[in-house]
């Protein structure tokens, strides 16, 4: 059986797991002192290994240990480079023998503004944000050294807005905090965690080398306005007030308007033809209908 490590055991590497590890031996890197996770890790049958990529010395027990990486952990909140992804290519590249192949879940922000305009992965990146540039980097870094002879297959998902039972925009929402009315409005994207987890398994197993992925679900164009409408209705909550963009700029925090200036459609057609990809969930709206119903979660700003 071939062995997988596992980079960044956030919510979706924890919905990949139970599938992953019916295929790999599995291997998960975790910065945190949990026991409870732990002890769940191990009940799925994976191992979990302590290591921190902002400490290379921890780093030492990953050399020569996967076949395959699964690479989720995001960057540090600073600078235009992923020193993470650095840090764990070089701590990768020490082993006798390295990884054959290696899927990064990266971020549909690469792209920056386009105006609305249908996108495929054969666009250039414009990033506009540092935290968008820090991607880039790490896509970069991860497709450079898969370039290098006996260097690894590198697939990289670009995925848009992450949504679940956990993941929704509910306490903006009962907050009041205001959105774009039509006219300032964005087209954004969205991807279910569950989904997101299936990507990430398909690429593993059907990546091609040096290829990007949208990891997307069926619902590009919807409005973000309309998304926030749709939670809000799913949930029995008061619509968001509509706003324009000059009132949003004195009302919200630099944060949430930068995720306002950039609107783009997803084209998901690679995903389905060459990873064979069928999402459990195509479309957000109807999504919503079936997540309210399984009780209210755990809010997300």
């Amino acid at each position: 059986m071939q062995k997988l490590l596992v980079i960044g055991c956030g919510d979706v590497a924890l919905r990949a797991l139970p599938l992953l590890a019916r295929r790999y031996r599995v291997y998960a890197l975790l910065r945190t002192a949990d026991a409870q996770l732990r002890e769940d890790l191990r009940l799925l049958g994976v191992t979990p290994l302590a290591g921190d990529l902002d400490r290379p010395a921890s780093l030492r027990r990953l050399a020569g240990l996967a076949d395959a990486v699964l690479h989720c952990a995001p960057p540090a909140n600073q600078g235009l480079r992923d020193g993470r992804t650095r840090r764990l290519i070089a701590a990768l590249r020490r082993g006798a023998s390295l990884p054959r192949r290696l899927v990064y879940i990266s971020t549909s922000g690469v792209y920056g503004d386009c105006a609305g305009a249908e996108v495929r992965e054969t666009r250039r990146v414009q990033p506009a944000t540092a935290r968008a540039r820090r991607r880039v980097d790490a896509e970069a870094e991860l497709r450079r050294w898969g370039r290098v002879p006996g260097g690894p297959t590198v697939s990289i998902l670009r995925a848009p807005g992450i949504y679940a039972a956990g993941r929704l925009p509910l306490e903006r929402i009962q907050r009041g905090d205001p959105v774009l009315r039509a006219e300032d409005d964005v087209v954004t994207n969205h991807i279910h965690a569950d989904d997101l987890a299936a990507c990430a398994v398909a690429a593993l197993r059907r990546g091609r080398a040096q290829r990007v992925y949208h990891a997307s679900d069926d619902s590009s164009g919807l409005r973000m306005a309309d998304w926030f409408d749709a939670v809000a209705d799913a949930f029995v909550l008061p619509r968001p007030p509509r706003v324009s963009r000059a009132e949003a700029a004195q009302r919200l925090p630099a944060l949430t308007l930068s995720f306002m200036n950039e609107s783009r459609r997803l084209d998901n057609t690679r995903l389905k033809r060459e990873l064979g990809v069928r999402l459990a969930w195509p479309d957000a709206r109807a999504a919503l209908a079936v997540i309210s119903t399984q009780g209210t979660p755990s809010c997300s700003g």
